[in-house]
């Protein structure tokens, strides 16, 4: 069976790993001339169950309604005239309810838990390199008053089993010395089953030992259209020829919605935009060895070797990659405050990627319009804490299996 798997991000590589497990003759096709070069590039690094809040919460809408006319809020929005946009904020909206919050977040928690065992299982097995930290995460907050509302809002994760301590400031500087003595740290909460590692790098090392077992992979390949037999989908019409397909895979991220309005089929997938930037370590002795958060700038932190990565910000600004130094200021104070002798702070290196959310936060699987058409999307900003999970999910739905986790409301065209 010929599976043709669009996007050599994580997403699609993971499934293509589990599809060739199965004996499927997989074929992976990217724009890119390489894999993972798009919103897998640089992200935050964090394999974090234990941050697995959803965004669309109670108090979204007033920090929404503030980034128009301020612009230090976490999550942006930038006005613009696309319907899609307006069509999304709306559903967005809708899930701001306590109770929508409050399911919406444990089926997100559910997924990352799931995806970290297999994470650790597809490790195992493969001895893929990718700069893995098995130490757990640290919520770090600057005041007593955020300290209080952290422990208030993550109360729901512990409650559903998800291992988290508080910690004072000395707790905090215990678990992280980088963090000892550093500007006002009141506490935090502490993850010891969260982990850390470079999304790039094990998404590169896999998809070689995919090639390996003989997978194909077609890059600098752009995605034109479809081929359609009655029910099911004959090709894939690319840019350098149509591939015969007997099953196809969208994992295409935040242009997943684009291609399958191709296909008839409407995605609630919108892009946000984040931020991040890596700086060398070399010569610097004061890098933290646990990743984390700064939950007061919403400024997530990681050691990558010999690279230190801060990524922020949540930006509704369509499909715009463009960025500035300026954009990066605020994140680089927050870390200069907490890690000043972290790394070279001097030689930043930028990066903007769009994060393909849905208002809900959980992703979309199953099957599309066609009955070999099948959907991997939708993972937002913690894609690759749900990465290795989905991947599964997927091939299980593909293989007619039960998955191993409910997947209510993660189901195309089910609510």
């Amino acid at each position: 069976m010929k599976t043709v798997i669009l996007g050599s991000g994580v997403m699609g590589v993971t499934t293509a790993w589990q599809l060739v497990k199965e004996g499927h003759e997989v074929c992976v096709v990217d724009r890119q001339p390489v894999a993972a070069n798009e919103t897998s590039f640089a992200n935050a690094g964090l394999v974090a169950p234990g941050h697995a809040l959803t965004w669309s919460s109670p108090r979204a809408p007033k920090i929404l309604l503030k980034s128009l006319f301020r612009d230090d809020q976490a999550l942006r929005l930038k006005l613009s005239a696309d319907p899609r946009l307006w069509t999304w904020c709306l559903r967005f909206l809708r899930n701001c309810t306590s109770e929508r919050a409050r399911r919406n977040t444990l089926r997100k928690l559910k997924l990352c838990v799931y995806s970290q065992h297999q994470l650790q299982e597809l490790v195992a097995e493969t001895g893929v390199e990718y700069d893995g930290v098995r130490k757990g995460l640290l919520y770090v907050y600057r005041d007593a008053a955020s300290l209080a509302r952290g422990i208030t809002n993550m109360a729901i994760l512990r409650e559903a089993g998800q291992r988290m301590e508080i910690l004072d400031g000395a707790g905090v500087a215990t678990v992280e010395p980088a963090a000892a003595s550093r500007s006002p740290v009141a506490g935090g909460l502490y993850c010891p089953d969260d982990e850390q590692g470079d999304s790039n790098k094990f998404t590169l090392g896999l998809a070689e030992r995919l090639r390996q077992r003989g997978a194909e992979f077609r890059f600098s390949t752009t995605i034109t259209g479809f081929e359609t037999s009655r029910d099911r989908v004959a090709g894939v019409m690319t840019d350098k020829g149509t591939i015969a397909a007997d099953q196809v895979v969208l994992a295409l991220g935040s242009y997943s919605s684009i291609v399958a309005r191709k296909l008839g089929l409407k995605l609630p997938v919108y892009p946000i935009k984040g931020y991040s930037v890596t700086l060398p370590i070399d010569g610097f002795n004061g890098a933290p060895e646990i990743g984390g958060v700064d939950e007061n700038n919403l400024v997530a932190w990681c050691k990558m070797g010999a690279r230190f990565r801060l990524t922020a910000t949540a930006e509704f600004s369509g499909y715009d990659t463009a960025h500035k130094p300026s954009d990066f200021t605020g994140m680089l104070r927050a870390a200069q405050e907490l890690f000043p002798h972290a790394a070279d702070y001097g030689s930043p290196s930028y990066w903007a990627c769009l994060r393909p959310m849905t208002p809900e936060g959980t992703p979309i699987f199953g099957r599309g319009h066609y009955r070999n058409l099948w959907i991997n999307t939708g993972q937002g900003h913690m894609g690759w804490t749900m990465a290795t999970g989905s991947a599964r999910i997927t091939a299980d739905l593909m293989a007619g299996r039960k998955p191993e986790i409910d997947t209510a409301g993660m189901v195309y065209g089910h609510a």
